[in-house]
C-alpha cells in the first residue's frame, strides 16, 4: 500500500487531480478504474473523484506492478487539476503567459501543455484556452482538447459564463465585504469581495467578479485604493523575489456542456503565495487554509478520519 499525507501544496486539490499528478503518464481510463474500484482511499474511505483533499488527510493507493510503473519519479512539469476526453485544466504558474507573446522564445502554457500531452499520449494535439488569466495571475486555466470541445465550451462561456473565485492580497485596511461598482472602458463592471484575513496594512480577500472585463479585478482594486501586491501596472507595490502579482484563481465552476454535470475545479495556492501570506498576515499555513474554508468548502462529504 502506498501512503501519502497531504501537505499545503495539495490543499484543495481534487482527488482525481492528486491521482493524476501521482501517476502523470497513466491513461485516463486507468485512473478512472482505480477510483471506481476504490483503490484510492482518503482517511480509510474510498475517494470520490471530486473530493477535495485537505492538509493532514492521509491518502492510500493500492500497490501493484502496473501502478508502480506509472509512479512519477520527479514532479511533473505541469500540474493538472482536471482532465477528461474534452478538456484539461492546468494550474498556471504566475509569470507564465497563456499564449505565445511577441517574444517567441518566452515559454507559454498552450505550447507547454501541448508538448506535455504529446509526450504522455504519444500523439500531437492542439489545445485551445476556454478561459484566460493575465501573465502575473496564477490558477486554473481550462483548455479544450479539440475543435468540437472548443466550440461547445466557447458557447457555454458566452451564454452562461464561468463561476470564478479569486484570492487577492491587497494593500491597506479593507471593509469586511463590499461590491466595487465602477464602469471600465465605458461598460458596467462589478466586483464583489469578502475579507478573509486582515494584517497591519495588508488584507487577504476572496474576490468574485460579477462581470468579466479585461483586468477587471486589478483595475477595480486600484480604483478603491487597495491595489494588489506586486501589480505595479495598477499601483501595487513591488514584491522582491515574488513572480507576478498576488492574485490567484482558486475556484472555477461550470456546467460541463458535454456531460451536463456541474464541475468545480480548485487550484492549490502556489508555495510563494502561501509564504507571502504567512509573512504579511497573522497566519501560519494551517490558519491560512482554515480561513479559506469559508469560501471553498469540501466538494463532497469527507471520508471519516
Amino acid at each position: 500500500m502506498l501512503t501519502y499525507q497531504i501537505e499545503t501544496k495539495d490543499h484543495f486539490r481534487r482527488a482525481d487531480s492528486f491521482l493524476r499528478n501521482l501517476l502523470p503518464k497513466a491513461p485516463h481510463s486507468y485512473l478512472k478504474k482505480l477510483l471506481t474500484a476504490g483503490h484510492l482511499k482518503i482517511n480509510g474511505a474510498p475517494a470520490d473523484a471530486a473530493y477535495t483533499v485537505r492538509s493532514g488527510d492521509v491518502v492510500t493507493l493500492k500497490e501493484s506492478a502496473k501502478t508502480a510503473a506509472f509512479l512519477a519519479t520527479r514532479t511533473p512539469p505541469l500540474e493538472i487539476l482536471f482532465e477528461d476526453t474534452w478538456i484539461v485544466s492546468f494550474n498556471k504558474a504566475p509569470g507564465l503567459s497563456v499564449h505565445r507573446t511577441e517574444d517567441s522564445s518566452e515559454p507559454n502554457l498552450v505550447e507547454a501543455g501541448e508538448r506535455f500531452l504529446a509526450e504522455r499520449d504519444g500523439a500531437p494535439g492542439k489545445l485551445r484556452p476556454v478561459n484566460r488569466l493575465d501573465k502575473g495571475t496564477s490558477g486554473a486555466i481550462i483548455m479544450a482538447k479539440n475543435a468540437v470541445a472548443a466550440g461547445m465550451f466557447g458557447r457555454m462561456v458566452k451564454e452562461e459564463g464561468l463561476g470564478k473565485l479569486y484570492l487577492a492580497l491587497v494593500e491597506g485596511s479593507v471593509k469586511e465585504e463590499d461590491v466595487i461598482d465602477a464602469p471600465l472602458d465605458g461598460k458596467e463592471s462589478q466586483t464583489r469581495y469578502l475579507r478573509l484575513l486582515q494584517g497591519e496594512d495588508v488584507a487577504l480577500l476572496a474576490v468574485y467578479p460579477v462581470t468579466g472585463r479585461m483586468h477587471q479585478i486589478r483595475q477595480h482594486f486600484k480604483l478603491v485604493k487597495h491595489p494588489i501586491l506586486g501589480d505595479k501596472r495598477y499601483g501595487g507595490r513591488a514584491l522582491s523575489g515574488f513572480t507576478g502579482h498576488a492574485l490567484h484563481s482558486l475556484k472555477t465552476t461550470l456546467t460541463h456542456p458535454a456531460t451536463t454535470e456541474g464541475l468545480e475545479i480548485l487550484a492549490p495556492l502556489p508555495a510563494a503565495l502561501v509564504t507571502l501570506c504567512c509573512e504579511l498576515l497573522p497566519a501560519d499555513p494551517a490558519h491560512l487554509m482554515e480561513a479559506l474554508e469559508r469560501v471553498a468548502p469540501r466538494a463532497t462529504t469527507p471520508p471519516s478520519r
